[in-house]
C-alpha cells in the first residue's frame, strides 16, 4: 500500500467489482476513459484478475483511492498509471474521484502520492496527463502540482455537442 495521513492507494480486490461496476458504468465518466458501451460484472472481475499482474507486463496500474476515516478505511475513486514505458521512464496518470467525494482535496492528495511513488519507486523521469479542454477543475488539479502544459490536440475528443481539443500536460522529475 501506498500512504500517507489522509490517502491510502491501495491495490484492487475481487470486493471491489460492485463499485468499479457502479463507477465505471456512469455514462457521464465514458468521455473521459474512452469507454463506448457498458461493463459486465463479469468483465469487471476479469478485468480485477489480469490487473493483479505486474506492471511491466500489462503497462498500467491501477489503485483504489481510500480515504482514512479514524479506523476506517472508505472508497472514494481509482487512479491509474497507464501506457507505462520503462525504457523512456514515463507513464500517463489518470484519477477518478465518486462524485460525491470532489471539491475535498482527496485528488490532489492521491495524484500527488502517485507521483511521488511514480518518481521514487518506479524511478520514472515524467508522468503526464491529458485534459479535456473544459475540465477546469483537472486542469487546476494537474497545474497545482507542477504539471506544465505542453500542447493541444485539437478537436480530438468526439462529445454530443462536438469536437472539443484535448489538452497535454507533464511533469518532469526534479533532477538529483
Amino acid at each position: 500500500m501506498i500512504r500517507n495521513d489522509k490517502i491510502v492507494l491501495r491495490a484492487l480486490e475481487p470486493e471491489d467489482a460492485d463499485l468499479l461496476y457502479n463507477w465505471e458504468n456512469q455514462m457521464e465518466l465514458w468521455p473521459v476513459s474512452n469507454t463506448l458501451t457498458p461493463f459486465s460484472r463479469h468483465q469487471i472481475l476479469t478485468y480485477i484478475r489480469q490487473i493483479s499482474f505486474d506492471i511491466y507486463q500489462t503497462k498500467q496500474l491501477r489503485l483504489m483511492i481510500d480515504v482514512i476515516n479514524g479506523e476506517k478505511q472508505e472508497s472514494i475513486g481509482m487512479i491509474d498509471m497507464f501506457d507505462f514505458d520503462p525504457y523512456h521512464n514515463r507513464g500517463g496518470i489518470g484519477v477518478m474521484i465518486y462524485k460525491p467525494e470532489r471539491g475535498k482535496g482527496h485528488a490532489h492528495e492521491a495524484v500527488d502520492l502517485f507521483i511521488s511513488y511514480a518518481f521514487n519507486q518506479l524511478g520514472l523521469h515524467q508522468v503526464y496527463c491529458d485534459i479535456s479542454e473544459d475540465n477546469d477543475r483537472s486542469i487546476k488539479l494537474f497545474e497545482s502540482l507542477g504539471f506544465e502544459f505542453i500542447g493541444r490536440k485539437k478537436e480530438w475528443l468526439k462529445t454530443p455537442t462536438g469536437y472539443k481539443d484535448e489538452l497535454m500536460y507533464q511533469k518532469i522529475a526534479a533532477k538529483k
